[in-house]
């Protein structure tokens, strides 16, 4: 175990898995980030074009996708040390409850775009 790896608590303990393990793990992070990416780029096309709605509605619609968009990043981050650590120590993958509030809040703005923006 080398001591240069970050972050520490995740390589801190437990042992080498498969690589296999750990590169589908990482898969996993990199489409939460493409997730991430997408709802920022939808914030800004928000903020960007005329949507015929209100100014502050579509101000908000905005800063919703951004924020979305921010803690999916974050999220991806945090589920991937959290799943590398149980891989590790042999553990079941432990559970993410963002997942349900992204499909939400996704559900939520694009209704409002839907009625309101059209």
């Amino acid at each position: 175990m080398s001591s240069s790896r970050w972050p520490p608590w995740v390589y801190s303990s437990g042992e080498e898995p498969d690589y296999r393990f750990s590169f589908a793990n990482e898969r996993t992070f990199l489409a939460w980030i493409r997730t991430a990416l997408a709802l920022v780029a939808g914030g800004v096309a928000v903020n960007a074009f005329d949507l015929s709605m209100n100014a502050a509605l579509q101000q908000v619609l905005a800063a919703v996708l951004l924020v979305l968009g921010a803690a999916s990043a974050l999220s991806a981050w945090v589920r991937w040390a959290r799943s590398e650590r149980a891989i590790r120590q042999g553990q079941p993958l432990p559970p993410l409850m963002f997942t349900a509030v992204l499909a939400g809040a996704v559900l939520v703005t694009a209704l409002t775009v839907l009625v309101v923006g059209l």
